[in-house]
């Protein structure tokens, strides 16, 4: 199963410099990087970047990252992928511009 990170720029660049990383400001504050599902992910881009541009989609394979990955209840008691150690440039499968159209992101079609 695919799983979903938003990344700004600045985050985005931060892992392909150093390899890892501990996420985003939010990801440290919390003790893990947090992820979405492809049916989460839209919901998460309104409510956390709805006026963000230059952003960017990562995938990565949950099935791959071990123990580290636990399914955690969030929103709505929803349960959300939460990862406990850095995330590695190694680990994403592919990664996209998350543009925003007309005030909403357009994500890729791969997501589906």
């Amino acid at each position: 199963m695919l799983i979903y990170k938003i990344f700004r720029a600045p985050e985005w660049a931060e892992l392909q410099a150093k390899g890892e990383t501990p996420g985003a400001p939010i990801d440290i504050a919390d003790g893990y990087v947090h992820f979405s599902t492809a049916a989460q992910a839209t919901e998460t881009a309104a409510k956390h970047f709805a006026d963000e541009d230059d952003l960017t989609l990562l995938a990565l394979d949950a099935e791959t990252l071990g123990d580290a990955l636990r399914w955690e209840p969030s929103r709505g008691g929803a349960l959300f992928p939460h990862l406990y150690r850095p995330l590695r440039l190694t680990e994403v499968l592919w990664h996209r511009p998350l543009p925003r159209v007309g005030g909403t992101h357009r994500f890729p079609p791969e997501m589906t």
